[in-house]
């Protein structure tokens, strides 16, 4: 079985509550890690999401960080939520 992970940068404008953390996050740029598996048998190659994390500040140890595993769709909403975030509309 193989396996790969992707990394990427997200960016939250405001503070945001993501399901499954139980704290809220400040805004500004965090790690996303997705881990996939390719799945076998297939005359193409496709990949399966198995894992998905975010690094957040850790609570209570200034400058440290965490590894926190997370729904991507719980992501999802979150980047939702804060794109849709009141008194942000362009101004004239």
């Amino acid at each position: 079985m193989t396996i790969r992970s992707r990394r990427e940068t997200i960016t939250f404008r405001h503070p945001v509550h993501i399901r499954g953390i139980a704290r809220e996050l400040p805004a500004g740029a965090y790690e996303v890690v997705t881990d996939e598996e390719m799945i076998d048998g297939l005359s193409f190659a496709s990949w399966r999401r198995i894992a998905t994390m975010i690094t957040v500040p850790s609570e209570g140890v200034q400058g440290a960080t965490e590894m926190l595993s997370i729904g991507s769709i719980d992501l999802a909403d979150a980047q939702a939520a804060d794109a849709q975030f009141p008194g942000d509309e362009p101004r004239p």
